[in-house]
């Protein structure tokens, strides 16, 4: 082990990660149907100042990702915030980077203590997809806009003019890439035909990813973080994740037809990530500060890599080029590392990303080096469950991943942990924190 890893935040400062908290993470469409992603949002920001007995006042920026803006919230940072009780003189302002949303927050946070602009910030992010903006089509929109100058029945007509009753049928969001047309199914697909990654390595480890989750929770693991989210009286306040197949069996998930490829497909709901809704919040501060203050940190941020790939043929790999990036600038090796949390889009994208670290021609072609970076083992990753168990807020995840990392680091007594995640777009990120003993 290198045992002298150097710090790569740009700026000198040691950033500490103080705490982090979620609300649980259900699917859409369930108890968290009636609230918004602000809703989530500020009730994860709440919630993670009153755990700490944070002053608000000593925040100096606030930042969250988020995927699907609500255009009545489209600045959702600052509007979460307030309603947090966070002063209005604290910056506030959201970031979107699909699926790392989060991991930018945390990165534009992160630079922002380490270049001494703040002493402390919140990054997190929060995600709904039980109630996405859908808009009318273009013809209609077009029409609504000009119906601000209509005078008069005349005027109302000549708007109708041309106007098909196939205009008036909603223009629901597409989850899926803009510069491909293909969903990050269709490219999961793609991907594992292209390594050979077969059904049953791909349901195996969803269904690891779903005990691992199950035994976590009652021994105190990633559910630990999670605050408690009222809403409004028609909706239960609930603490606990619902996505979880606690009664999965290899014989159900291989019952499941192909979602994306109907013929020829291997990539199901089953072993696939969730439609989620939730939030979380990550409390950042200068090392020296925390100090001073007399806060326990749990980590430090050692580095961090922000990578693009081509978003058809490398859209889901992103992990597989930062985390080398990540780990070089960090002076460590990937052997070093006791902790990884990886976001798992699908199983196929884990097994894919993990395939590639391990391939000495990936990384001589792709990365110009002369070694893979090595294997990962089963026991240091996603020892709590992942995305495929916990859910994806496309928006949140990332505040859960930092969070996860730095409490396994503790109960494990690991000193390193790894985070990583891939994004549409062919974004990935990759970050290296260190444990820190209070």
């Amino acid at each position: 082990m290198n045992s002298t890893p150097r710090s790569h935040v740009p700026g000198g400062r040691s950033v500490a990660v103080i705490d982090g908290v979620r609300t649980p993470f259900l699917r859409s469409g369930t108890e968290f149907r009636d609230l918004t992603a602000y809703d989530l949002g500020r009730m994860a920001i709440a919630g993670l100042i009153h755990r700490n007995a944070l002053d608000p006042a000593s925040l100096g920026l606030v930042v969250l990702g988020t995927v699907i803006q609500d255009p009545n919230t489209s600045n959702l940072a600052r509007e979460a915030a307030l309603a947090a009780g966070v002063p209005a003189a604290v910056p506030a302002f959201t970031v979107t980077a699909a699926c790392i949303s989060a991991n930018v927050a945390f990165r534009d946070a992160a630079r922002a203590v380490a270049l001494g602009e703040v002493d402390a910030a919140i990054a997190g992010g929060a995600e709904t997809l039980s109630d996405v903006p859908i808009r009318f089509r273009r013809p209609v929109r077009k029409r609504l806009i000009a119906a601000q100058k209509a005078r008069g029945p005349l005027g109302w007509m000549k708007l109708l003019r041309g106007l098909r009753l196939a205009d008036l049928a909603p223009d629901v969001p597409a989850i899926a890439d803009f510069s491909t047309g293909l969903t990050m199914g269709q490219n999961a697909e793609r991907l594992v035909k292209r390594l050979g990654i077969t059904r049953e390595v791909q349901d195996a480890y969803a269904l690891e990813s779903h005990r691992r989750g199950a035994r976590a929770a009652p021994a105190g693991g990633g559910d630990a973080q999670i605050r408690p989210a009222p809403g409004p009286p028609t909706v239960t306040p609930s603490d606990r994740h619902n996505p979880r197949r606690r009664d999965s069996t290899p014989e159900k998930m291989a019952a499941l037809q192909p979602a994306f490829d109907r013929t020829f497909g291997t990539v199901t709901a089953a072993n696939s990530s969730y439609l989620t809704d939730g939030g979380s919040a990550v409390l950042l501060m200068s090392e020296e500060r925390a100090r001073a203050l007399g806060v326990p940190v749990l980590a430090r941020v050692l580095s961090e890599a922000l990578v693009a790939l081509e978003p058809l043929e490398e859209l889901l790999v992103g992990p597989a080029v930062a985390i080398p990036k990540a780990l070089e600038r960090a002076g460590l090796a990937l052997g070093d590392v006791d902790v990884v949390e990886l976001h798992e889009a699908f199983a196929g994208q884990v097994l894919a990303v993990l395939a590639l670290l391990d391939d000495a021609e990936f990384a001589r072609t792709r990365l110009g080096r002369t070694a893979a970076a090595g294997t990962i083992a089963g026991a240091r990753l996603n020892a709590w469950g992942g995305s495929l168990s916990i859910g994806h807020p496309f928006g949140a995840t990332g505040g859960r991943l930092v969070t996860q990392c730095c409490r396994r680091l503790h109960r494990e007594s690991g000193r390193f942990g790894l985070v990583a995640a891939c994004a549409s777009g062919g974004l990935g990120y990759a970050a290296v924190l260190e444990r820190v003993e209070p």
